[in-house]
């Protein structure tokens, strides 16, 4: 039930990211998630999109460097202490989270979601799994 993530090495420089964002637009594959991260010389966006595989064949043809991985999407309350009680059932998990993003969720089901990154994905998954957390598919992913 994981979700496949993108994480594309980006120049730290004006017009970079637009770059991307262009490539992917121009082969209509639809963004869900987006988190970017900097450092002097270069950032790291990384995306959650319908067709990670084209996307990652269309990135990489335009000479972006990318990397396809795992992350965990997680269905919670959109409400006060929220992402305390969805962290708290991490840790009785004893799971790491080694960083997270937020997904824009859904108004009428009051309902947000939180991407997270963990060092061993499928033992995390079941460990949470069986903790009642919901753990949203790719599909759910773009129909949020």
């Amino acid at each position: 039930m994981s979700v496949k993530q993108i994480s594309v090495f980006l120049e730290n420089k004006p017009g970079a990211l637009k770059k991307m964002t262009g490539v992917l637009a121009e082969h209509e594959i639809d963004m869900r998630a987006i988190s970017m991260v900097e450092t002097r010389d270069f950032g790291i966006a990384r995306i959650v999109v319908d067709d990670p595989i084209s996307a990652v064949n269309t990135l990489k043809e335009a000479d972006f460097v990318t990397n396809l991985n795992s992350v965990l999407v997680v269905e919670i309350p959109d409400e006060t202490g929220g992402l305390d009680k969805l962290i708290n059932i991490f840790v009785e998990a004893d799971v790491n989270i080694e960083y997270m993003y937020a997904v824009s969720g859904h108004k009428t089901t009051k309902k947000a979601c939180m991407i997270f990154r963990v060092a061993d994905t499928k033992a995390a998954e079941a460990r949470l799994v069986a903790k009642g957390l919901k753990i949203l598919t790719q599909d759910e992913v773009m129909n949020i």
